[in-house]
């Protein structure tokens, strides 16, 4: 493991495990005030609509999809400097490290799906979600794999991250593919006219984030006019910031602008989102919709379909000889770190936006997949983790 790396992943577990753990104080705050007195006032909030910009450029949304439609868009720019960074120079950078995470990332998205799909498949209408279970909280699993400290080899918390980024990259091509709509040709021209002239500014060498962000929102304008959700602007603006191999952390934009956004994604961004989407009234809670389709899709997408998806094509990928087992780790290690992939939060809740838009209680029933789904899964994948960590199993 090359220094530059191991420090990056230092810096990337610390902020990724505060960020979780502020993300469940703010799901467990928006769950008492969605069940609380205020209940009535937080819809309200959520659906009330605010109107911002001027002329042609004026858009008015709901709180909830400023949220969900701008702020995300940040959250998606974060991402894509990750994912660009690593593949330029991190451990997706070489086929060797990038084989192990790419063959688990490709079953923890198919085999999730495929559950989802089973308890789905009779229904056109709740068969949109299928995407829901197939992507990892990034912040979350982090966050419960630091809790164990040293005794986790730094090679499955690297297998981790680069499983969880090639998630986000998965995630967000289903996005752009199977969830957009009523496309606008011309918008979508004005979209990628503004991506290439991001691209000329990389190509001529400007290295200042202000002409980047000030086409980059034109850029977000017209892909949320063109009916692509417009965070995936986020993306195409990451690919654009300019980073080359040569440079140094001082010297490139990628690296400056990674580090700048990264607590306000962290510490506001992502609670912002949370307090926005985790709340469901648990009044109406059933049976019945505890075992509707949904909820059954979902949940156990998340804790069967991500645990066995992730070992099993790792496990086959090693054995095949396609991959090398992470350094001092044993399988029950690498099973437990599978178990914590099916804490899928943030992008869980995010795609459970997409496909049932118009539905809340669809919507409400994926949050509670989603909730259950996380939890269940964090709880047995620590629990492995503290079998596999003990003496004599994973060395510290």
């Amino acid at each position: 493991m090359i220094k530059k790396s191991s420090d990056f992943i230092k810096w990337f577990i610390k902020q990724e495990t505060a960020a979780g753990i502020t993300l469940l104080i703010m799901t467990v705050v928006a769950l008492l005030i969605s069940n609380s007195f205020l209940a009535d006032q937080y819809f309200s909030i959520l659906k009330y609509y605010v109107s911002l910009g001027f002329g042609s450029f004026a858009l008015k949304l709901s709180v909830m999809h400023w949220i969900n439609d701008a702020l995300m868009a940040v959250f998606f720019l974060f991402v894509g400097l990750e994912i660009k960074r690593e593949f330029l120079d991190g451990e997706l950078s070489q086929i060797k490290k990038a084989a192990l995470p790419i063959f688990a990332a490709i079953g923890g998205m198919l085999v999730p799906a495929l559950v989802y799909l089973y308890f789905n498949i009779n229904n056109a209408e709740t068969l949109r979600g299928w995407a829901i279970p197939a992507a990892t909280d990034i912040a979350f699993s982090i966050g419960v794999l630091s809790l164990l400290g040293k005794r986790v080899p730094i090679s499955l918390k690297v297998f981790l991250v680069a499983l969880a980024i090639i998630d986000d990259l998965g995630a967000i091509m289903i996005i752009a593919i199977f969830y957009s709509s009523d496309l606008s040709y011309l918008n979508l021209f004005l979209m990628f006219a503004s991506f290439m002239v991001l691209m000329a500014m990389n190509k001529l060498g400007v290295v200042k984030f202000i002409p980047y962000l000030l086409v980059g929102l034109f850029m977000w304008f017209f892909t949320y006019k063109s009916g692509i959700h417009a965070t995936i602007s986020g993306v195409l603006l990451a690919i654009s910031i300019p980073h080359k191999l040569k440079m140094s952390h001082h010297e490139s934009l990628l690296i400056k602008l990674e580090h700048t956004i990264a607590p306000y994604v962290a510490f506001l961004i992502m609670p912002i989102f949370a307090l926005a989407n985790a709340g469901v009234n648990l009044d109406g809670l059933s049976k019945e919709k505890l075992l509707d389709t949904v909820t059954l899709g979902v949940c156990l997408g998340l804790f069967v379909g991500k645990q066995l998806g992730v070992f099993v094509f790792s496990a086959a990928a090693i054995k095949l000889g396609f991959a090398e087992k992470p350094t001092n780790a044993n399988w029950l290690g690498l099973y437990g770190v599978g178990v914590l992939t099916g804490i899928g939060f943030t992008m869980s809740l995010f795609v459970g936006n997409l496909a049932f838009a118009n539905n809340t209680g669809y919507m409400d029933e994926v949050k509670i997949g989603v909730l259950l789904g996380s939890l269940f899964s964090t709880l047995l994948g620590y629990f492995i983790l503290i079998i596999a960590t003990r003496k004599n199993l994973i060395p510290a």
